[in-house]
């Protein structure tokens, strides 16, 4: 979850660095560093804090080059230091490394490299891999290789991988190797930009954007040689590799902020768009049924499936919730949803007619990534909900779904949660029209799905409501949110999303479940957030409002426009347009959102780069 950039080529190098980490500090902004390989040494600047304070230090002591690497990091080992910043050197200089991912046997490696007489200066495990290059480079020159050939810091490299467990990405300079940048892939992702001698290497692609429009993915065991005017990529078991270079679709206007503060606002603000991408061809009136073309199972084979199951992490999964009601209304198939960081290691009883998705905003969730193989392993068809082309688990996926929702900078995901529901939706229409969904039913969902993008644009209506609420509201510690059936996810996801960017402890609850425990919170102090628009049960949470009432608990409102008996019950209303039940998730998750960027903005909190937190989990 660490971000990882590097250069070689003709560019002065250190401007291109600080550029990428600064696109890249989304994936970890707990310090960054960059090496830059001179002409006689590899000059290191690295600084705990943001990358701004990393570009301070660059102009107080530059460093010139045209050969470098870089890094932002999210700690997993080590506090956040300038010693524990990234690179990290080996031996005595003559390799310096960047890493993203965890060296699970770096305790073992570490003691017996202190033994050898390495010197350790760092609590990192990253250092571990550093000292072990710088050991194994040391034997290929004593076996007769040369310091300075590409060949003998390979040898070096393999050596050195062997005896790594675990994950990461690595970008490798060595002292003698000049015009040389080694990267190496297992578990966490790397992206190589190809130019006109010239190459770029990321942990995604968003450093790439306005540089170049060609790249190619490593996966799992590639090791990827990086020199001016040539490209080699050799697989640690099959040898030699042919690049497979794909075109790259993000514009630099993807990730500009353009007249918003906050990635987290605009990425808000771009949901009517991005719903509407997510529906864009895939909408069929003719036939009354969605379009979903990259699935790669044929109506036969999916008309045998008799269970799905979904498995995502954090907002992903509060997606699935809602994937699971939609597709057991419509296509009456039995659903469940499964935290992906458990399901890795269970042996659930699962059958060959079990078909599974796995839901991600980035493709490179570990977690995530980890439960679709362990699936894919024992066999059952596993599928994508997935936003980014080219992440590892679109292509290692049998098929999928795209969300087409475009970069999501914002660490606290947003749009791409709408476009999953969105996407799941799709799919419940599909499957429901192969299997017993009437053609009316079918035209009637299709005619309210053309209608989102208008009515997401309404719910940003609310926006200034919102800010009101939020300004009365930001001094409380505590909060509860409450929903039922379609709302009871939305009800999670908002306590996620302002637990994330304000630090405030909040819990979400189906409504009828709060008088089972949760309603001992209730006080003064405690406001409740309740997701009520109108519905089949809406008596049902207007009597659990009552009963919050009763105890004197502040209670916030997401309800129907046009809904003034509500008002009568809460302390503050955000009311949302009128939808179908099942799209609620969609129009309701719009308030919640920005009601935690603004109770956010009111503590001082940065919504964009919260606490702890980065935005692509690539680590278990």
């Amino acid at each position: 979850m660490c971000g990882i950039v590097g250069y070689v080529g003709y560019r002065s190098v250190p401007e291109l660095l600080l550029e990428g980490l600064h696109r890249l500090e989304y994936r970890g902004y707990d310090s960054a560093g960059i090496a830059v390989l001179g002409d006689r040494d590899i000059e290191i600047r690295k600084k705990a804090g943001r990358v701004n304070h990393l570009a301070e230090l660059v102009r107080t002591k530059p460093v010139t080059g045209r050969v470098g690497i870089g890094h932002t990091r999210w700690a997993t080992h080590g506090a956040t230091t300038d010693q524990n910043s990234h690179p990290h050197v080996g031996g005595n200089g003559d390799v310096v490394i960047v890493h993203n991912g965890v060296i699970e046997n770096y305790d073992v490696l570490r003691k017996q490299l202190t033994q050898l007489g390495y010197v350790f200066r760092s609590q990192t495990d990253t250092e571990v891999a550093a000292h072990l290059l710088s050991h194994h480079l040391e034997e290929q020159i004593r076996l007769g290789g040369e310091p300075g050939d590409v060949e003998t810091c390979l040898k070096a490299v393999y050596a050195t991988l062997d005896r790594l467990k675990g994950t990461y990405g690595l970008g490798i300079l060595f002292r003698e190797c000049p015009d040389t940048l080694i990267a190496a892939r297992c578990g966490s992702p790397l992206v190589v930009g190809v130019g006109k001698d010239e190459y770029f290497l990321a942990s995604d692609a968003s450093p790439l954007v306005g540089y170049t429009k060609d790249v190619v993915y490593l996966s799992d065991h590639e090791i990827a040689v990086l020199q001016p005017g040539n490209l080699r990529i050799e697989h640690r078991s099959r040898g030699s590799v042919s690049p497979s270079v794909q075109t790259l679709e993000q514009v630099a206007s993807d990730t500009d902020l353009g007249q918003y503060e906050h990635y987290m606002l605009k990425e808000i603000y771009e949901q009517p768009q991005t719903i509407e991408n997510a529906l864009r061809g895939r909408l069929d009136g003719e036939e009354a049924t969605a379009v979903i073309g990259g699935l790669n199972l044929t109506a036969k084979e999916l008309r045998r499936i008799d269970r799905i199951v979904l498995t995502a992490c954090g907002t992903s999964w509060h997606s699935g919730l809602v994937g699971e009601y939609v597709l057991e209304e419509f296509a009456r198939m039995p659903t469940e949803v499964e935290y992906a960081s458990e399901l890795r290691y269970r042996n659930p009883p699962m059958s060959d007619r079990t078909l599974v998705f796995a839901i991600t905003q980035s493709g490179e969730t570990a977690d995530t990534l980890a439960a679709m193989r362990e699936c894919k392993r024992k066999g059952h068809p596993t599928l994508a909900i997935c936003n980014v082309v080219g992440s590892t688990i679109a292509r290692e996926a049998d098929g999928g779904i795209y969300l087409h929702a475009g970069p999501e900078i914002g660490v606290a995901s947003t749009k791409a949660f709408t476009s999953q529901v969105t996407v799941l939706t799709l799919l419940a229409l599909y499957l429901g029209r192969m299997r017993h969904m009437s053609y009316p039913a079918g035209k009637r969902i299709i005619g309210q799905l053309r209608d989102m993008p208008e009515k997401i644009s309404k719910a940003l209506e609310c926006h200034a409501q919102v800010k009101d609420v939020a300004e009365r509201y930001h001094h409380f510690n505590n909060f509860l949110y409450l929903g039922r059936l379609y709302n009871f996810p939305v009800a999670l996801e908002g306590a996620l999303k302002l637990k994330e960017i304000s630090y405030i402890h909040a819990e979400g609850y189906p409504a009828a479940e709060m008088k089972h425990g949760p309603i001992a919170l209730v006080d003064q102090q405690t406001p409740s957030v309740f997701v009520v628009p109108r519905g089949g049960i809406y008596p049902k949470v207007v009597s659990n409002m009552e009963e919050i009432r009763a105890r004197r608990g502040p209670i916030i409102a997401i309800a129907c426009e046009g809904d003034t008996d509500i008002a009568r019950i809460a302390d503050d209303v955000i009311y949302v347009p009128d939808v179908e039940e099942y799209l609620q998730p969609l129009v309701c998750a719009i308030p919640l959102q920005l009601l935690a960027y603004h109770i956010a903005l009111h503590r001082g909190c940065n919504v964009d780069r919260p606490r702890n937190l980065a935005k692509s989990v690539t680590v278990e």
